[in-house]
């Protein structure tokens, strides 16, 4: 099981959000890059990047502070904001990125989620961010007017190899992941999924941990640890067995 420190970007700086929502924004560093250098030093195998300009603008506007950081970091990276096409698809692999995340498209393009598929095997990542089981799009300020298991559902059959799934109503809340909700999206779609939202200490990592078997690969932290509410060195040594 991987866990995967996330850094968001908008204007240039690493933040986080409360429930998806722009206008709760706390900036955590000025430069994202010392943020990924220091979850690096920490123990952090793979990195997750998120373009929150990007997801609103629908076009890359990070790609130089993503394209620095993956050039300074030793990890593979992942990266979801904005990534509308298969150009924009092509110019972030070929910057180094390791996995790209899609997430409106999946609901409004799913050919071009099988495309991207068939063209770049598992290095494509369906994100699907739901609140209330509902899928939402476009910085999930709008619905996407599908249940989030439909979806999932609907991305194995084209192709998809993983899942990220975020329950916005817990993003940056710090009041625990919806395990359930995520095992049972694993489940009804047979592929792996990556949980996220809401992570508040070692004790969310403990029941993640148990649900591995449950079809979940992953889990994205973010405020808790910006917040020190969970160390990352902690989570990487409970799942070690350590």
């Amino acid at each position: 099981m991987i866990v995967f420190p996330a850094i968001d970007i908008r204007n240039g700086k690493c933040v986080r959000l409360t429930e998806g929502r722009f206008d709760k924004e706390t900036i955590f560093a000025d430069n994202p890059l010392d943020m990924a250098v220091q979850w690096v030093n920490q123990g952090a195998e793979y990195l997750h990047l998120v373009d929150l300009d990007g997801a609103l603008a629908g076009r890359p506007v990070n790609l130089d502070v993503i394209a620095n950081i993956i050039k300074n970091v030793r990890i593979p990276v992942q990266l979801g904001g904005g990534i509308r096409n298969l150009d924009t698809i092509a110019q972030f692999l070929e910057v180094g990125v390791a996995r790209v995340i899609l997430g409106s498209v999946a609901v409004k393009q799913p050919d071009l989620v099988a495309a991207a598929c068939e063209k770049y095997g598992d290095r494509i990542v369906v994100g699907i961010d739901a609140r209330g089981g509902m899928v939402a799009v476009e910085g999930w300020g709008i619905t996407g007017g599908i249940e989030a298991e439909q979806l999932a559902r609907k991305m194995a059959q084209v192709g998809v190899a993983r899942i990220i799934y975020t329950d916005i109503s817990r993003d940056g809340t710090l009041s625990g992941v919806n395990i359930p909700g995520t095992a049972a999206l694993a489940k009804s779609s047979g592929i792996p999924v990556i949980a996220s939202g809401g992570v508040r200490d070692l004790s969310d990592i403990e029941e993640i941990k148990k649900a591995a078997s449950d079809g979940i690969e992953g889990v994205i932290v973010g405020k808790a640890i910006y917040t020190g509410s969970l160390k990352l060195a902690d989570a990487l040594r409970l799942l070690r067995g350590e």
